[in-house]
């Protein structure tokens, strides 16, 4: 063989190890992510998200691959997502909502789904019990019914005068919405107050909802928990200030905006906790044995610059229990 072929065939050859040794390396695993909120929704529960994957040795595009899918408020399209990320392949779903949960577990038996809900998952039918979830679901649950009465309660405590009341639910996560309206209904009837569901899947209804607030001469609002207005807390504060509606909410973000009072569990610690659970999952356990974790934190945030424009004296004793006020 002449000196210059045999150069070319080692130059050659020095270009093709790098190239096959890329090509036998294992693709990176993929989470899909399956929401029923918009994209740019909630930023800071994403980012707590991806914070509790990193704590678990996760990147996104340097060792884990994450296939988004947001319904965009729109939990009809939710079965079609879940489908795709199914057809996918993905290694794990994540889906941090209750609709989302709802979905991905009528996709699929197979693949690992960790969810993030505020419903019992149990009752939903995503496990089999808490600590044996049992099946291809496991993640976690945030205390809610409890917690929608109680957000009654505290409104009552800080405006006893006012004996009419809205909650405010949407109707398009069912599972949700009726939970919410039981449990504030019947803290209601235990507190001796008239109360009024009211409803709103867009938000186009919600001038109409603040109207019937008007109508009703409601002197609160009790906001339930749910995506769809997680994403759209500023518009709400916005509202209540605008109509001057003492109004409750489920967290902090609601009271930065300008909102009254939030009272509600910690949504970006579920998160990150999902977020663990996924990558435990990764590194090869199994949801059936990875038991539902309840996350019992819940925070009261009051903010005393709306209740000084509403005309509101905080008590000293709702101060007290206070995990932050804004002044």
């Amino acid at each position: 063989m002449r000196r210059r072929e045999f150069i070319a065939l080692m130059g050659g050859g020095a270009l093709a190890w790098p190239l096959a040794a890329r090509a036998q390396q294992p693709a990176l695993p993929v989470i899909g992510f399956l929401s029923s909120r918009a994209s740019g929704d909630a930023p800071e529960l994403l980012a707590a998200f991806l914070q509790g994957l990193k704590d678990a040795g996760f990147v996104e595009g340097r060792n884990v691959t994450i296939e988004y899918r947001f319904a965009g408020n729109q939990n009809e399209r939710l079965p079609e997502l879940a489908a795709d990320l199914v057809h996918r392949q993905v290694t794990v779903i994540a889906a941090p909502t209750t609709p989302a949960a709802l979905a991905a577990k009528a996709a699929t038996a197979t693949i690992p789904i960790v969810v993030a809900t505020a419903g019992d998952p149990v009752r939903l039918g995503l496990v089999a019990s808490l600590a044996r979830p049992g099946g291809n679901v496991t993640g976690v649950t945030l205390l809610f019914v409890e917690v929608a009465a109680k957000r009654l309660e505290l409104l009552h405590e800080l405006i006893p005068a006012a004996s009419i009341i809205g909650v405010l639910v949407n109707p398009a996560n069912p599972p949700i919405a009726d939970a919410n309206a039981s449990a504030v209904l019947s803290a209601a009837h235990s507190l001796g107050l008239e109360l009024h569901v009211l409803k709103a899947s867009a938000e186009r209804d919600f001038d109409g909802v603040f109207a019937n607030l008007m109508q009703l001469r409601a002197g609160g609002l009790v906001i339930g928990g749910d995506p769809f207005f997680t994403g759209r807390q500023e518009q709400l504060a916005a509202l209540a200030a605008r109509h001057a509606v003492p109004t409750v909410y489920e967290n902090r973000e609601f009271v930065a905006a300008g909102g009254l009072m939030s009272y509600g569990g910690d949504l970006p610690d579920a998160y990150r906790l999902a977020a663990a659970y996924t990558g435990r999952i990764l590194k090869g356990e199994k949801p059936a044995d990875l038991p539902v974790q309840q996350s019992t934190k819940v925070e009261l945030f009051l903010n005393l610059k709306t209740a000084k424009k509403l005309g509101i004296t905080v008590p000293l004793a709702l101060l007290g229990r206070a995990d932050e006020v804004i002044e």
